[in-house]
């Protein structure tokens, strides 16, 4: 089976899967699997990556609104060239990846055909669901069941690790100017690693804050996960939210209790490291001797991030 992704955490999937071989195509965004960053690319940004926040917000804003898919570039030839006999897409959110009505479109202009599966979860339930949905799709079903069934452990054994201490309140910020508050999955991930998501609903996409309502809520703690970034462009674009109003004003900030975690390897993919970002929240919002230093940056006096 010849399979392409458009889509990170289908690459992830597949790789986790132990399909690796199979993969043909992948992402620009692709690249933290062994052997992944060796193969074509098939999409490529639009953005121009020194822009900041509050200009990529808008221009994003506006591409959904004309419904003129000016984020992302798909290389249809190609797509063709490689023959896929499975590409795995989204048409969840048009920010995240290539919509699929776009990989619709190339593929029928391609002389083989391929067979479109589109992975939509919405929850952290139904990350898992999907992976099952793939593994089904690509014909490793029990591969997929243990994998599945492996990742509940872990989420299962966070849930217990947690239960009865106290829960912080949590702005999970998953863009930094305007404020987003985290979607989807992220407010059950907050939930199982003990703490209360103030903004976000489990299954609901994310949307912007008003600086008057994060400072009436005044959180606990702030976790910081812009979507698509690493844990180092996070820290390197935090003047940009430390510069809205009031923002040095919260009790979160002025405690110091602002954390920067990488947003693209544990909370923006929906797919098997969400575990890991379980993991990583419960020893935020409740650490101990297992606290694993480097995954997490957090403010200090200095007003520089640490890493803990």
């Amino acid at each position: 089976m010849r399979i392409v992704s458009l889509l990170p955490s289908a690459t992830e999937i597949v790789c986790a899967l132990g399909l690796q071989k199979s993969l043909m195509g992948v992402t620009h965004e692709c690249g933290s699997s062994t052997g992944v960053d060796r193969l074509p690319r098939l999409t490529a940004s639009l953005l121009d990556p020194g822009l900041s926040s509050r200009e990529i917000d808008t221009l994003v804003s506006a591409s959904i609104k004309a419904d003129a898919h000016t984020i992302y570039g798909l290389d249809a030839d190609l797509l063709a060239r490689l023959e896929p006999d499975v590409i795995l897409t989204q048409s969840l959110c048009e920010v995240c990846a290539v919509p699929t009505a776009m990989v619709e479109e190339a593929v029928c202009t391609m002389p083989k055909s391929a067979r479109i599966v589109a992975l939509e979860p919405i929850t952290l339930a139904g990350v898992l669901e999907s992976i099952t949905e793939a593994a089904a799709s690509l014909g490793v079903e029990q591969a997929g069941k243990a994998l599945v069934e492996q990742l509940k452990s872990r989420i299962e054994s966070v849930r217990s690790r947690v239960a009865g201490k106290p829960e912080p309140r949590v702005l999970a910020a998953e863009w930094l100017d305007p404020v987003y508050c985290g979607g989807h999955w992220v407010p059950d991930m907050i939930a199982t690693a003990g703490g209360v998501d103030c903004f976000g609903t489990a299954g609901q996409p994310s949307h912007p804050l008003e600086m008057a309502d994060i400072k009436a809520v005044d959180p606990d703690i702030i976790v910081l996960m812009p979507c698509g970034y690493g844990i180092e462009e996070i820290v390197g674009r935090y003047r940009e939210v430390e510069a809205l109003p009031g923002w040095t004003a919260l009790q979160a900030v002025k405690r110091y209790e602002v954390y920067a975690v990488d947003a693209n390897a544990y909370f923006s993919r929906p797919g098997p490291r969400l575990a890991d970002g379980v993991e990583l929240l419960a020893e935020i919002f409740h650490p101990g001797p297992t606290t694993q230093a480097a995954r997490v940056m957090k403010l200090d006096p200095a007003g520089c991030f640490v890493a803990v």
